[in-house]
């Protein structure tokens, strides 16, 4: 083919020369480069504004930090029967514990001074349950007398009180509340199974929180190493001094609050017995018991008391218990839990009554037991891990006493000693 028979390319034209009607609109001249494969997903981001990103990533980090929350909160409810226990095992050994260590550091044998540990405790426990089972077996007799009359002095202030009740009115009230009874009679037997198996519970929850305690007791190092174990050796300073730091906040709470209800039910205790109740010691063993749930427990054991007053001695020796209740809880309130409780757990008293309210929600009384020194130690962990202090030399758990790889890894890797570290 000739040069002439070739065709003629349009002329090339810049963009937007040539007649105004004509123009384009202009293009650069230089090539467009290959679109990356991640070019689409960077204008999309540009596109967000940055604080809906950053309120994104915060989102779904935050639903899976509470999705793993609810999962360990759901397998904790379903094996309450073996977590309550070892969380008693636990709080009995960090107030036990101290008391060990003071006998090995006056050279007891270490089998000694954990048997006079439990023979100490098995004392104190016993003891206080049959003093109260003692006084009311003793004065059952009594009690009898005092609760006819005190329910014919509450019939005959309904009959000529405010309410202006007749004896056939009350006498109608009291038949329909015992056809009520009989016919949830066959519920109440139906439930006897249930009792029983409460009751086995219980006695199994009992030899639990024994065991555990005996072992926290003889090898409560060694358990907390075997913990430290399960993590990766990067992580081990910081598990390692976290546990170590609540562990210390859960003593301190346990002796502290062991002072505190204490001094609740001596003051409680000692209002009842100048007033001449009945019923004195079992008064100050609940007390006492009720205390280890802050705020609410103390209340609660010492309406019960403001009830007995009101129905064996009337409304006078009352009202006088409820001034000696008021001033227990003052006390406590102004004085033992700025000063010492405040100092022991550094939880604000809002914090208390919220987690009091929320365990109490989720596990009834054994989750307002717990909550408290769960808030506790876990401020104070939370505190040490986020202040680096597990960094320092020193602070880091000896190389000698785990293996190099976590017990679930199954593949070694080579980790460099902190003080290696550039």
């Amino acid at each position: 083919m000739s040069d002439t028979d070739r065709p003629v390319p349009p002329p090339v034209t810049a963009p937007g020369a040539g007649p105004v009607g004509n123009r384009v609109p202009a293009r650069p001249w230089f090539p467009r480069r290959g679109r990356e494969p991640g070019d689409r997903a960077e204008s999309i981001d540009e596109a967000v504004p940055r604080g809906m990103r950053i309120a994104g990533a915060w989102s779904w980090r935050l639903l899976l930090v509470g999705a793993v929350i609810a999962v360990v909160i759901f397998l904790v409810i379903q094996l309450k029967l073996i977590v309550i226990p070892v969380l008693i095992a636990v709080l009995l050994g960090g107030l036990l514990v101290p008391f060990k260590d003071f006998l090995l550091r006056h050279r007891w044998p270490k089998w000694l001074a954990i048997l006079a540990v439990l023979i100490t405790l098995v004392i104190i426990v016993g003891g206080l349950f049959y003093l109260a089972i003692w006084q009311v077996t003793r004065e059952a007799g009594q009690l009898q007398k005092q609760s006819v009359q005190a329910f014919n002095g509450l019939q005959d202030w309904l009959t000529t009180g405010p309410l202006g009740l007749s004896h056939a009115q009350i006498g109608s009230a009291f038949s329909s509340l015992g056809k009520s009874i009989q016919q949830d009679g066959q519920v109440f037997l139906s439930g006897a199974l249930s009792v029983g198996s409460t009751l086995g519970h219980v006695f199994a929850g009992a030899l639990l929180v024994l065991f555990s305690t005996i072992f926290i007791l003889i090898d409560g190092k060694g358990i907390w190493a075997w913990i430290v174990r399960v993590f990766p050796k990067n992580a081990r300073p910081a598990v390692d001094g976290a546990g170590k730091a609540g562990w210390v906040t859960l003593r301190n709470f346990a002796k502290v609050q062991v002072l505190v209800a204490s001094i609740d039910a001596l003051g409680i205790g000692l209002g009842a017995f100048f007033l001449g109740l009945p019923l004195v010691i079992p008064i100050a063993v609940l007390v006492f018991l009720g205390s280890f749930i802050p705020v609410v427990g103390a209340v609660v054991t010492g309406a019960l008391a403001i009830f007995i007053a009101l129905v064996f001695k009337g409304w006078v020796f009352a009202l006088i218990m409820l001034g000696v209740v008021l001033l227990v809880q003052q006390i406590e309130g102004h004085v033992l839990q700025p000063l010492i409780m405040g100092s022991a757990v550094k939880v604000h008293p809002l914090a208390v009554v919220l987690s009091v309210a929320a365990g109490s929600l989720l596990a009834g009384i054994p989750g307002a037991l717990f909550a408290v020194p769960f808030v506790a130690v876990l401020n104070v962990m939370v505190h040490y891990i986020s202040s680096g202090a597990w960094r320092s030399p020193g602070s880091a758990v000896p190389w000698t006493d785990a293996p190099d790889r976590a017990i679930w890894e199954t593949v070694p890797r080579t980790v460099r000693r902190p003080q290696d570290r550039t």
